[in-house]
């Protein structure tokens, strides 16, 4: 092999290396961000109706110090290689957007959309060729959150809370139905879709319960 190609091969391979730690660098603090949001969220099961705003707000700046990440992300891709090393910060992603969504719902009973994700995570238009937010991590992010709003049904009960199994259950039931209508074609996607049934399935159990003790009108409980 000509030492001339070998010297641009061995370029391009240090080259590499270095846009690889750079990453997983800014990876590492992504994780811590989105292990502290996770960890805050996690008090949802325990905390009454009255003081969630409050919870809510401790999110909000953690969630949004996550664009200095993005950011730094965006700046060491090189053009047109964002597929070559989305998988580094694939998981970090889809946590931030489960984060997003789902306080999201809890503050205003509404779906998270994909451009208000890309948004709240600073994500900018011109950076799709380096950093942008796959649709395939926006819908693992909706499932987390579906599964989390599952258990977050049966625990609203134990706080009192009668009315949240049947707002969950109408809302899921939209995001299930949205799904039914994808051509999934990633395996790993499809698969997850598949615990969305199960989802479904034990907040209408707890709906039904909440029902059958009176503890909502038989008509809400029917929407």
């Amino acid at each position: 092999m000509d030492p001339q190609d070998l010297e641009t091969l061995n370029a391009l391979l240090e080259h590499d290396v270095g846009v690889s730690e750079k990453i997983k660098e800014q990876v590492k603090e992504f994780d811590k961000k989105v292990r502290i949001i996770v960890g805050i969220l996690g008090k949802i099961h325990s905390t009454p109706s009255t003081l969630m705003p409050e919870l809510l707000d401790s999110v909000d700046p953690v969630l949004l110090s996550c664009q200095d990440i993005t950011t730094s992300i965006a700046d060491v891709i090189p053009p047109d290689q964002f597929w070559r090393w989305k998988d580094m910060w694939s998981n970090s992603m889809r946590t931030a957007v489960y984060a997003a969504g789902l306080s999201e719902y809890l503050r205003n009973g509404s779906l998270l959309s994909l451009p208000r994700a890309s948004e709240i995570l600073g994500i900018k238009e011109e950076w799709k060729d380096r950093f942008s937010l796959p649709v395939e991590d926006y819908l693992h992010g909706l499932i987390s959150m579906v599964n989390e709003l599952s258990r977050y049904a049966i625990n609203a009960v134990t706080l009192g809370q009668y009315e949240e199994p049947v707002r969950i259950s109408k809302f899921v039931k939209e995001i299930f139905s949205g799904f039914t209508m994808l051509n999934l074609k990633n395996d790993s996607l499809r698969r997850r879709f598949d615990s969305l049934k199960y989802d479904l399935k034990k907040i209408e159990e707890v709906v039904y319960d909440v029902s059958l003790r009176k503890l909502v009108p038989p008509a809400q409980a029917m929407q």
